[in-house]
């Protein structure tokens, strides 16, 4: 036995095997040393594991404050961008409100002045027309009062009429018509009494008869009429006194 080891000890020499080889072939109990060999790995890797972790921790220690740093950012924005859209509602409201209100000014005012611009033109076609009825007023009495006789009276009468009924229909197209107030009852807003009758034939406040023809212009009053107005006839004073004479006698 001792010549075998010996054997091997020469053999390993010779091979430049490592001393720590040759002790360990030496050596009485393998198992032993397989022990210390598993050992020295499990504790490598327990280390090894326990510096994965460390790191881990660190990674996940600073990956918490990097999300809580862009937590507290992403909020901060998202508060002023709150507050920018609500300035912007703000003043999207008051620009609204100051357009409705400019469009309702321009609108009263296109109003205004369309009805200032119709009442101008009424009032310029009012004193055309109030220079234009003198005219027609001397038309109406010149047929009223002219009587022709032969025939070149009569022709003279036509020309002229021609001339009147060619200035009423210019002045009907203008809108202005003629008043018939002969039996109406008397109304201020339209006529105006320039003579009273005394009669039984018709109520107080008739009108009798039309003295100057009044007109509308539309429906608005271009000139008043100018009327005779019946009255409640009186009784006469004669009649009363003798009655009282002989009631003395």
């Amino acid at each position: 036995m001792m010549d075998e080891n010996k054997q091997i000890n020469n053999t390993s020499q010779q091979l430049g095997e490592p001393t720590e080889v040759k002790q360990a072939m030496k050596s009485d109990s393998p198992a032993q040393i397989n022990f210390n060999e598993s050992g020295s790995e499990v504790t490598e890797q327990v280390a090894s594991q326990a510096n994965v972790s460390g790191d881990a921790a660190t990674i996940n220690a600073e990956t918490g404050v990097a999300a809580t740093d862009n937590t507290g950012v992403e909020t901060a924005a998202l508060a002023e961008l709150t507050q920018q859209i609500e300035s912007l509602k703000t003043q999207l409201e008051e620009r609204s409100t100051q357009y409705m209100r400019i469009a309702a000014d321009f609108e009263n005012y296109r109003k205004r002045t369309s009805k200032e611009k119709e009442e101008l033109e009424t009032l310029m076609k009012r004193n055309t027309i109030l220079e234009l009825l003198p005219v027609v007023d001397n038309f109406e009495r010149a047929r009223a009062h002219l009587k022709p006789q032969s025939d070149g009276e009569m022709t003279m009468h036509k020309s002229y009429q021609g001339v009147y009924k060619q200035l009423v229909d210019s002045l009907k197209r203008l809108g202005v018509s003629p008043m018939r107030p002969e039996g109406q009852e008397f109304d201020p807003n339209l006529h105006e009494a320039v003579m009273r009758e005394p009669t039984d034939e018709h109520p107080e406040g008739t009108v009798l008869e039309e003295l100057v023809r009044g007109y509308y212009l539309g429906e608005r009053v271009l000139r008043h009429a100018m009327v005779k107005v019946a009255a409640p006839k009186e009784d006469t004073p004669s009649t009363e006194q003798d009655q009282s004479s002989q009631a003395f006698s």
